[in-house]
């Protein structure tokens, strides 16, 4: 009976459990490929800490993505715009915090921007944003242009980038080699994860609406509390929590609420799903256009500093290819390339497996160019498995 279920359950959510067998596949292969070194606690960090500008900008290219527009400007702005922090800082003398406060507004500015082209006058956000991506690339080339790297000395901003959340609990006799703070996180995440599941097992049951068995259901918080335990104690045996993670666990957590239980996440949903009817509907059709685009550019500012901030300098290349890593990351993670389906920790996993893939093709010693085309090909096969699964619930 419970086989039964589990298979039923996976027929019918293929989409959303495609990405995680693949994410621990990938972990599996490079692992015994690697000889164990893509899991050790090393790498699992630097992975997150890579993965975390590249999560942010997933974050923010979905909703552009599910209400059917794309933006390509996102690299170069993150780019141009961690290149504008770090002349605040160092030529302006602006104090970190400010200067992140003045970048991220410019950030929300810029995506306006972009998109207002897009919602007022209707002009393909491929052609808006395109014209944002030539206009901030040879922005970041002027603002280099007369020292070329710029580096940054600014310690705090620095540690956005490369720094670990301190240690609450010094306290050498208790799980010693372990950061205890970031065993007490991950002990309170899984405390969250599992109270919130059951609540909304229960709202579920009050509609009717069908839910897993009880057996079931245990067994799946039972795996995803392993999973949970399994992350916080390789990062505990490190140096705790980046605040990188912590910096993209935040974002994902505040998008994930605003598009799954607020009125303008229904919304953003809506005009995805059908633009037409949902302006008939009432919706504000070109408001929720400005708002997606605005974030995209407020997240594209955050990615910059999150980036500037790990190589501790702004250089005449950065935000290179990031626009196209996060349209990759989210379609792998099941947002659809025809608008309207989508969800934001799916394009984090999805972050995850793309960046994975780089992380143990490197430790592999892969070649750049066979790199390329091995992402490519999991690119067309992610939009692939998007098109056929639509048609088959057809």
């Amino acid at each position: 009976m419970a086989y039964k279920e589990i298979r039923t359950m996976l027929r019918r959510n293929l989409r959303e459990y495609a990405m995680y067998i693949a994410l621990v596949a990938i972990m599996i292969i490079f692992s015994i490929f690697t000889n164990g070194n893509f899991i050790s606690s090393r790498n699992i960090a630097n992975l997150l800490n890579q993965t975390g500008y590249i999560a942010v900008l997933a974050v923010g290219m979905t909703l552009i993505i599910v209400i059917r527009h794309i933006d390509l400007s996102v690299g170069f702005l993150a780019g141009f715009l961690g290149a504008v922090a770090a002349v605040l800082m160092t030529q302006i003398h602006l104090n970190a915090w400010l200067t992140i406060l003045l970048v991220l507004v410019l950030g929300a500015a810029a995506g306006f921007v972009t998109g207002a082209p897009v919602a007022l006058l209707g002009i393909p956000a491929f052609v808006s944003s395109l014209a944002g991506w030539l206009i901030y690339r040879g922005a970041l080339m002027l603002t280099t242009a007369a020292t070329g790297t710029i580096i940054v000395p600014n310690e705090d901003f620095n540690a956005l980038g490369n720094g670990y959340i301190p240690e609450l609990f010094p306290l050498d006799n208790v799980l010693p080699g372990l950061h205890k703070t970031t065993v007490f996180i991950g002990l309170l995440a899984i405390l969250f994860m599992v109270v919130s599941q059951i609540m909304d097992r229960k709202r579920k049951q009050q509609y009717h609406f069908e839910v897993l068995s009880l057996p079931l259901f245990i067994l799946q918080q039972i795996v995803l509390s392993l999973v949970i335990a399994y992350i916080t104690w390789i990062l505990a045996g490190y140096n705790g929590l980046s605040w990188t993670f912590v910096i993209m666990m935040v974002v994902v957590f505040v998008y994930d609420f605003l598009a799954r239980k607020t009125v303008l996440g229904r919304h953003i949903f809506a005009v995805g799903g059908n633009p037409e009817a949902a302006e008939l509907s009432g919706i504000n059709v070109k408001k929720i256009t400005l708002f997606v685009f605005a974030s995209m550019g407020l997240l594209s500012a955050l990615a910059g500093i999150l980036f500037t901030a790990r190589l501790k300098s702004a250089t005449p290349q950065a935000g290179t290819l990031f626009e196209l890593d996060a349209i990759a990351a989210c379609y792998i993670g099941g947002v659809s390339a025809a608008g309207g389906i989508g969800s934001i920790t799916g394009s984090l996993v999805g972050a995850l497996v793309y960046m994975s893939l780089m992380n143990g093709m490197n430790l592999m010693g892969t070649d750049i160019s066979l790199q390329y085309i091995i992402r490519g090909l999991v690119l067309v096969g992610a939009v692939i498995f998007d098109v056929t699964s639509r048609k088959r619930k057809v």
